[in-house]
């Protein structure tokens, strides 16, 4: 079956993916995930207008699959609401801890470094990241629903907070090589929902 370009793209995407998870974004030259990709040199700007385009293709593509990943995770049937959320969450762990805690998240890798290099790859985090937020919200409101959580803020900020706490957990994970942080999120994100 022949390769299409959306395929091609799509392997280029994937690629860097892999890679800028490890390297990050600034360390990692064009050449380096063509190479990977198996794709000529020369044929980048057939797939991207620049590096920058490049990149917010490669968030928003993250983004997409996180988010299918995500919902696939909270529409679990035959799970309370809580249940859902904490499996999420324990998949957050599972990703993390990965590689001597270096993890797969790019909004954990990528986020502060592409924040202040690139407008449009921000607005891709942004967006990638209230979409999760979002997410969130509406499975803790659920859970108040069914019954099985509660919380002592509105869903809105619960949700936001539980985001921060593990994002931030994750970085604290990377710098010590350690899920201890990971190991606290999960408590302290069960006793937010008082669970």
């Amino acid at each position: 079956m022949p390769v299409t370009q959306g395929d091609t793209r799509r392997s280029i995407l994937d690629t860097a993916q892999r890679i800028m998870s490890r390297k990050g974004f600034a360390a990692v030259g064009i050449n380096e995930v063509l190479s990977g990709a198996g794709v000529p040199k020369g044929s980048f700007y057939h797939y991207f207008d620049s590096k920058d385009a490049f990149g917010e293709a490669m968030m928003r593509s993250y983004f997409s699959d996180y988010l299918a990943d995500m919902d696939r995770i909270l529409g679990e049937p035959g799970a309370t609401s809580a249940q859902r959320l904490l499996d999420y969450w324990q998949s957050w762990r599972e990703t993390q801890s990965v590689d001597d805690c270096q993890g797969k998240c790019l909004a954990v890798k990528l986020g502060a470094e592409v924040s202040d290099l690139s407008e449009s790859m921000r607005l891709a985090l942004k967006e990638g990241t209230t979409a999760i937020v979002d997410r969130l919200e509406r499975a803790i409101a659920a859970g108040l629903e069914d019954g099985s959580l509660a919380i002592d803020d509105d869903a809105r900020t619960t949700a936001q907070v539980l985001y921060d706490l593990w994002l931030g957990a994750s970085v604290m994970a990377k710098i010590h090589r350690d899920t201890g942080s990971l190991a606290t999120a999960m408590t302290v994100t069960r006793r937010l929902l008082h669970l």
